[in-house]
């Protein structure tokens, strides 16, 4: 049976950009599964209700319904054991949840506060006022606030990311020599940035720069494929 995953879309439906779809791309892509991806919209609740919830991604696996991409990673790596680690054992696994936290919790917001009038801006008409609503209430703000002065503020995400740099200056992946979910997990949040938006948030130099082309070029380019800009 065909995998499905139900993909955040905005106006066109080839423009896809959840950070957390792009984690779920990139693990399928590691364990070397082909599924149909649905785009799917803010406001299309009713599409995912098997699901039990009103988020993506969704994976649809031989009748299943998965919500959560670090559920969907988790199931992957049972459902197909046969097939590349995307963990490199449990010891990998249970720290890329304190990965997928400071993602969550650290690092995603500081990207948002960047770009999202740029999301709000490539939505389609019928989520446009759902993610104002629910982004201004979260934020406390109005949008255009949220990303102003962005221009100064980015210099601080910069620095923010320094134990990230460290890192991927020391090795080429988070994961050693070689790729695992922790690199998707950190990745989805400046694909999403990269798809959505045409503000740049690193800087050409940056060994962050260097491992986001790297990981680009995974899987014969998977992501750079993606409907997005060069920045």
């Amino acid at each position: 049976m065909t995998i499905r995953v139900y993909d955040l879309a905005g106006a066109e439906a080839d423009r896809r950009f959840s950070p957390n779809c792009w984690r779920t791309h990139m693990a399928l892509a590691h364990k070397g599964l082909a599924a149909d991806a649905v785009p799917w919209r803010f406001t299309e609740k009713e599409a995912i209700a098997p699901s039990g919830q009103g988020r993506v991604p969704v994976l649809v696996d031989d009748g299943k319904w998965i919500a959560d991409s670090s559920v969907i990673a988790d199931h992957l790596e049972n459902a197909y054991p046969e097939r590349k680690s995307l963990f490199g054992g449990a010891a990998g696994q249970a720290l890329s949840r304190f990965v997928s936290h400071w993602a969550d919790l650290v690092l995603h917001p500081g990207v948002a506060r960047l770009v999202v009038l740029d999301i709000w801006r490539h939505l389609a008409e019928q989520d446009k006022a759902y993610f104002r609503k629910t982004r201004e209430e979260r934020f406390g703000a109005t949008l255009e606030t949220v990303q102003a002065d962005r221009d100064r503020r980015v210099i601080q995400f910069r620095q923010s990311l320094e134990p990230l740099r460290r890192t991927v200056h020391a090795q080429p992946f988070l994961g050693g020599d070689a790729p695992l979910y922790a690199d998707y997990v950190v990745f989805g949040a400046f694909q999403w940035a990269r798809c959505i938006s045409d503000f740049r948030i690193l800087e050409t130099g940056d060994p962050v720069a260097a491992w986001r082309e790297r990981m680009l070029d995974l899987f014969d380019g998977l992501a750079r494929k993606a409907k997005g800009y060069q920045v």
